[in-house]
C-alpha cells in the first residue's frame, strides 16, 4: 500500500497564495490532487502523471494553480495563488498506478488523510 502525505495548506485572505506538498511512500504514476468543500463531493484539480503530462481538471483553478511533482523525491506539489473564498475545502492527494489520470476519484486506490485549505474574504 502506497502511503501518501499531505502538507502545507492552512489559512489565506482571498488573493493569497498557498502550497500543499504531497509525499508518497513509493513512486506512483498517476498522482492527482482532489478538493473537498463542505457538504460536497471530492472534485479533481489538477494531475501529473509523472511522465511530463500535467491536467488541469477544474477551469476554476487554471492560471491559478499550479501542480509540479519531482519523481526522485516522490513529491507532487500544488501551488495556489490569487485564492478565491471558493477554494476552501480539503485538499486530497490520491494516487493510481498507470499512466492514465482520470478525474473520477472512484479510480484511486491511494489517498492521503486530507489537508485543509481555508480562503476568507
Amino acid at each position: 500500500q502506497v502511503q501518501l502525505v499531505e502538507s502545507g495548506g492552512g489559512s489565506a485572505q482571498a488573493g493569497g497564495s498557498l502550497r500543499l506538498r504531497c509525499v508518497a511512500s513509493e513512486y506512483i504514476n498517476c498522482m492527482t490532487w482532489f478538493r473537498q468543500a463542505p457538504g460536497k463531493g471530492r472534485e479533481a484539480v489538477a494531475s501529473n502523471n509523472g511522465g511530463g503530462t500535467v491536467t488541469y481538471f477544474s477551469d476554476s483553478v487554471k492560471g491559478r494553480f499550479t501542480i509540479a511533482r519531482d519523481n526522485a523525491e516522490k513529491t507532487l506539489w500544488l501551488s495556489m495563488e490569487s485564492l478565491r473564498p471558493e477554494d476552501t475545502g480539503t485538499y486530497y492527494c490520491a494516487g493510481k498506478s498507470g499512466g492514465h489520470c482520470p478525474r473520477n476519484s472512484d479510480a484511486y486506490n491511494h489517498w492521503g488523510r486530507g489537508a485543509q485549505v481555508t480562503v476568507s474574504s
